[in-house]
């Protein structure tokens, strides 16, 4: 969601980058102050391609969700993110991908995968046609992942 978007909904936004704070320990506490002055309590990784540091990590342990458009344990890990992960998916020949939602610790896709659903790789797919279609099954996944964790059925942790 973008900053405009959030805006035009009434949904508080910041902007924080490396961009803009270069030091890291800056970066982490100025992240840790707007979630503490926020009162929140879990964290979902959409797009985010930064490692968060380490006390954020610490500070809301088993709290912090990521999704990612493969199914892991397969195609994670640095460097494996957007149209790469749909590349590597189509030259193994792979009959599914689809969405994996795990909890975040200090290795890039390793922590524990809460849900995954499964997307069709179709026979001629491109790249290109089958992030589309994973990406529109992020959008609904998500939704029920969350309302899952608000209703109990997967544990927020710490």
């Amino acid at each position: 969601m973008s900053l405009q978007r959030s805006k035009n909904e009434g949904i508080l936004g910041y902007y924080l980058s490396q961009k803009v704070i270069p030091n890291n320990d800056e970066l982490d506490r100025r992240i840790l102050n707007i979630l503490g002055e926020n009162k929140i309590d879990m964290i979902f990784l959409a797009g985010y391609m930064k490692m968060l540091g380490y006390p954020v990590l610490r500070k809301y342990e088993n709290r912090i969700f990521n999704i990612h458009p493969a199914l892991l344990p397969k195609y994670g890990g640095k460097g494996m993110y957007g149209m790469n992960v749909h590349k590597a998916v189509i030259q193994a020949k792979e009959k599914v991908s689809g969405v994996t939602i795990h909890r975040v610790n200090e290795n890039y896709d390793s922590g524990e995968i809460v849900a995954q659903t499964e997307v069709p790789v179709m026979p001629n797919d491109m790249p290109e046609n089958l992030a589309a279609r994973v990406l529109e099954r992020e959008h609904s996944f998500l939704i029920k992942v969350i309302c899952d964790i608000v209703n109990g059925k997967i544990k927020l942790g710490i």
